[in-house]
């Protein structure tokens, strides 16, 4: 973390759905230092879940609360628990209506061919329908939830990780990139809807960074190539960045910015 950084003072609780890794371990941190509790979702088996315990203690090291959900962020009776003891730990801590930040950090769908042979490695119906589900329409779900139970009021922020491949094609990464376009149509829905509230709504479309999802991408050895090729620094996105520059854009005094997809290239933030 930079000094600037470091200077972000922020309170209340944080829900990061993804984060176990990537995008979402990373603002969770960050987030910590600069004074916000961390409720994290996320979907980890035994082999990795040591890497959740020790996300958790570098919190609580902090001096902040971790109270991590090893759940399916796309089961609605899961969702309702979760949320449910959220709300209870709140309630019991006098803070009811403190959580400040909602990221979607959610990278799990499928990567496949629209048309392949044989046809019957295509991607299926139900691939198609839980990439989405998972990746996009999930968004939805978690911030009715906060918002009508009252857990996130005025002054929140929802923000929700997007790519450039959702305007983009790429091998195998069509049931992505039709999640990332609806993640963004959903963001813009749901800016309008929650303005009068006094909540904001912004997807961050980081550059190309190395993370376990991208690793999963065929290819993507030549994607990191062409991204450092391509950027003027001559080098990638980190998760770094992105954690700065969300921990920047949930202070108090970004009240204004809403309905956009924020761009972290390489350490150069552009609001489009």
């Amino acid at each position: 973390m930079t000094e600037s950084s470091e200077t972000v003072g922020l309170r209340g609780w944080a829900l990061v759905l993804g984060a176990s890794s990537g995008f979402g371990e990373a603002v969770s941190l960050a987030l910590a230092r600069a004074g916000l509790h961390v409720f994290g979702v996320h979907l980890d088996r035994k082999a990795t879940q040591p890497n959740v315990e020790r996300i958790g203690a570098a919190i609580r090291a902090e001096g902040r609360e971790a109270r991590f959900f090893n759940i399916n962020a796309a089961d609605a009776e899961r969702r309702a628990e979760a949320i449910a003891e959220m709300q209870r730990v709140l309630d019991e801590r006098g803070e009811a209506g403190t959580l400040r930040v909602l990221l979607h950090s959610l990278a799990f769908g499928t990567l496949k061919l629209y048309i392949a042979d044989p046809q019957k490695d295509a991607v299926t119906p139900a691939q198609m329908d839980m990439t989405v589900d998972v990746m996009a329409h999930s968004l939805v779900y978690w911030t009715q939830e906060v918002v009508t139970r009252g857990l996130m009021t005025r002054g929140g922020r929802i923000y929700a990780m997007t790519s450039s491949g959702g305007t983009r094609v790429l091998p195998h990464y069509g049931p992505v990139s039709a999640a990332k376009a609806a993640l963004e149509s959903h963001m813009r829905q749901l800016a309008a809807e929650l303005a009068p509230l006094g909540i904001t709504a912004n997807a961050i479309r980081a550059g190309v960074t190395d993370t376990p999802a991208l690793q999963k991408i065929p290819g993507h050895d030549a994607i990191m190539e062409q991204a450092r090729r391509r950027n003027p620094s001559g080098r990638m996105t980190t998760t770094d960045d992105v954690a700065r520059a969300i921990t920047v854009l949930a202070h108090p005094d970004t009240y204004w910015i809403t309905g956009n997809v924020i761009g972290v290239d390489g350490g150069e933030d552009i609001v489009g």
